[in-house]
């Protein structure tokens, strides 16, 4: 199994996202591996199950993209949500969610977008051939995300 290095946030969540994708996000805390680093979410313009897919997103990208060398880098990366609880703490509402992670090397995934621009509607390009390929090559991770919400409610 694959293993990616938990990120710091030393308190400064927020200008890291500013930062890294130029979003003014209302969140402070931590990347959200546990409850106790969980992230913030202080308010939302948009419902708060879409931001914390997005605040997902944003972690899961900079442990598989940007903070890894070029040769290691991971593109191509979705996630999907497989399992949402609610938790009531010492007064707060935390969401744990898990999310189903798919990417595939930044550098694989490029060569299967050249070879596909280059051989759709050509006779000899097996298209299903071409994503059977594409599956082999995509890894699978699962994580949960930790996500204070009692601000939001």
């Amino acid at each position: 199994m694959l293993k990616f290095e938990p990120l710091k946030s030393n308190s400064d969540l927020k200008e890291i996202i500013k930062a890294a994708f130029d979003a003014d996000l209302s969140v402070s805390g931590a990347w959200g591996y546990t409850q106790a680093l969980s992230t913030v979410i202080e308010s939302s313009e948009v419902p708060v199950k879409q931001l914390e897919h997005m605040l997902a997103s944003m972690r899961t990208y900079i442990e598989m993209n940007m903070t890894l060398p070029k040769e290691e880098r991971y593109g191509s990366i979705n996630l999907n949500e497989t399992k949402r609880v609610q938790q009531h703490v010492d007064g707060l509402v935390y969401d744990k969610v898990t999310y189903e992670i798919t990417a595939m090397r930044e550098e694989t995934y490029t060569a299967f977008i050249n070879a596909y621009k280059e051989g759709l509607g050509t006779e000899d390009f097996d298209i299903a051939e071409h994503f059977e390929q594409r599956k082999k090559a995509t890894i699978t991770r699962k994580e949960e995300y930790w996500f204070e919400v009692h601000q939001t409610l």
